[in-house]
């Protein structure tokens, strides 16, 4: 990382990270998302602590944590498909404008100020957690999904924002379904599989869209810190399956109210480092 980081310094940070992969696996699986709504916040504290500088910071922790979401995405994917729950038809339907959103989100953030990540990631959040706490069945648009035009515009939105907020779309993917009556272990379970869709095209393009820059640590790659992913993956593949199993046990007002609590939490960070 940087010249002032002994050996003592880096390994509780390792540690820290190892039991951080955990939590972001339990999350993956039990709500549909890559994890990537915790391990932002966690990435950018620990980038932080390393005194990366602050114009590369959010952007390193996004990139990052769209790296841990492939294996994270994939593992919680096959663990929904598995219970029957999920939309496969919608996830063909999204795959072209959630990827073509997402590329768009990758340029853009190769230019973009840390201020637009997080404002971004504050405002999608605080929507999602003020709809699940104060109960969704006031929340909705439509008793049916739209169209299939109409349905690709939401795709694209999805693509680009998750591709900016440095998650698997499993946050905003569980809003425009909910909000079209999608029971939310349904949603829970498709916004796995989208998940999919945004990971490995966001990690190349924050790879590009970091190529080059300055103040990144030696082991990143664009805007993809390695030595962060490789402390993360093993423990939140681990915990993953656990997150599945769990998913499906839980009712469905206990799942909402925990997501939004988490979610309150997470938006409250950043949105601090915007007043």
């Amino acid at each position: 990382m940087t010249d002032a980081m002994t050996l003592a310094n880096i390994l509780p940070i390792i540690g820290f990270l190892i039991l951080a992969g955990g939590v972001i696996g339990l999350l993956a699986g039990l709500f549909g998302i890559g994890g990537g709504a915790i391990s932002v916040p966690i990435f950018y504290e620990v980038f932080r602590i390393l005194d990366i500088p602050y114009d590369v910071r959010m952007p390193l922790a996004v990139g990052t944590s769209l790296a841990v979401i492939i294996p994270t995405s994939i593992m919680s994917a096959r663990g929904h498909y598995a219970k029957g729950t999920m939309d496969t038809a919608l996830i063909r339907l999204w795959a072209v404008p959630v990827v073509l959103g997402v590329l768009l989100g990758s340029y853009i953030a190769r230019f973009a100020d840390p201020f637009v990540f997080k404002l971004v990631f504050v405002a999608v959040a605080s929507v999602n957690a003020a709809r699940l706490l104060l109960g969704s069945q006031g929340w909705r648009v439509a008793e049916t999904l739209p169209g299939k035009g109409l349905m690709r515009v939401y795709g694209s939105i999805v693509g680009l924002l998750s591709a900016l907020m440095g998650i698997g779309g499993g946050a905003i993917t569980n809003l425009l379904l909910t909000l079209h009556a999608v029971p939310i272990h349904r949603a829970i379970s498709t916004a796995a599989g989208v998940g999919v869709l945004i990971a490995l095209p966001g990690t190349l393009g924050y790879v590009y869209a970091g190529w080059g820059r300055a103040g990144l640590p030696p082991d990143a790659t664009g805007f993809v810190s390695w030595l962060t992913f490789a402390a993360t993956i093993p423990t939140s593949i681990l915990t993953t399956r656990f997150g599945v199993t769990l998913a499906h046990k839980l009712p469905k007002r206990t799942l909402e109210t925990a997501f939004g609590c988490f979610l309150v939490v997470v938006s409250a960070r950043f949105l601090f480092d915007l007043l």
